[in-house]
């Protein structure tokens, strides 16, 4: 039985920083900073969960390549079990190049790659949700998986008992035909603030996370960035928290260390409000390196960040 398995965009990335601009025709500028991670709303979390010291699957897709092979060596290197990664043969694996600006944002040059080719078959569903926590990460990207297969995994990761997380990828309008089906079967929806009003079409947050419980999901989580995270249950439970004072490199990966810390915390039993913490101090750290979870180290260096960093 794993604890936490994470389905969705593995991606290999490279990234730099600080780029300002493009340099233009042949030209060349030098860079500070230069590192490689897998990525994406699945493999980051997998990660992260894994450093935690969870019991972690990874499922999705790579390709029949060299970054495909970084990324499966990559995991294991965190003990991270790799027997769902499928190989897809007709697609190269997912990749992204990140030029990491001063302020931290990232723009980005991705190709979509096996993320859109996998998909999980009848006889791989028994070892697929063997978990406690399962979590999609991507919804959007997964071409093959979106059409309907998602929403029939989740659905049976609830009748199984699995407690269900969700994410989306940098969402437009359109991906909303695509999450709805998946949000009864979803405990907790964890989408930054851009995604959810692109999905909603508001811009007020209590009318975007009313909008959302009303579409039948347990719980949304809108991480808010600077402005720190906002819970609403479908219970009525409210939680507000600020954000973490810290200096920031690089917020690539943010919203998914967010859902590691807090399936994290969900692990460990700890109370709603502790596990939005744990997922603000994964994301705070991850956010004060180059390169998904650079800095994530283990849980007792989180647990240590959530004691020691004053919030904003």
């Amino acid at each position: 039985m794993f604890d936490y398995t994470s389905m969705g965009f593995y991606t290999f990335d490279a990234l730099c920083r600080p780029v300002n601009d493009i340099p233009p025709g042949g030209n060349t500028y030098f860079v500070d900073d230069f590192a490689l991670a897998v990525s994406g709303a699945a493999g980051s979390a997998a990660i992260v969960a894994a450093k935690h010291g969870l019991k972690v699957q990874a499922v999705g897709g790579v390709g029949d390549d060299l970054m495909g092979d970084w990324v499966l060596r990559r995991l294991a290197d965190f003990d991270v079990d790799t027997e769902n990664m499928q190989r897809c043969s007709d697609f190269s694996t997912s990749s992204s190049i990140v030029t990491t600006r001063p302020d931290g944002a990232r723009p980005a040059l991705h190709k979509l790659g096996a993320t859109a080719g996998f998909y999980v078959d009848d006889d791989r569903i028994d070892r697929v949700l063997e978990t406690k926590i399962f979590h999609i990460g991507g919804v959007g990207l997964m071409d093959r998986m979106d059409q309907g297969r998602s929403a029939e995994v989740m659905a049976a990761a609830k009748e199984r008992g699995c407690v269900t997380t969700l994410d989306v990828f940098a969402s437009t309008p359109d991906d909303m035909a695509l999450i709805k089906p998946l949000l009864p079967h979803t405990d907790y929806f964890m989408p930054s603030e851009e995604e959810a009003m692109a999905l909603s079409g508001l811009t007020d947050f209590e009318d975007i996370t009313k909008f959302l419980l009303d579409l039948g999901v347990g719980a949304v989580i809108l991480t808010l960035g600077a402005d720190g995270a906002m819970y609403r249950g479908s219970d009525g439970e409210k939680i507000d928290l600020p954000a973490y004072e810290i200096g920031v490199v690089c917020t690539c990966g943010c919203g998914d260390c967010f859902n590691a810390g807090f399936a994290t915390g969900l692990h460990l039993n700890r109370s709603i409000e502790d596990c939005i913490r744990l997922g603000q101090a994964s994301s705070a750290q991850n956010a004060m390196g180059l390169g998904s979870q650079a800095v994530v180290a283990s849980l007792e260096q989180t647990l240590s960040f959530m004691e020691s960093t004053p919030t904003r």
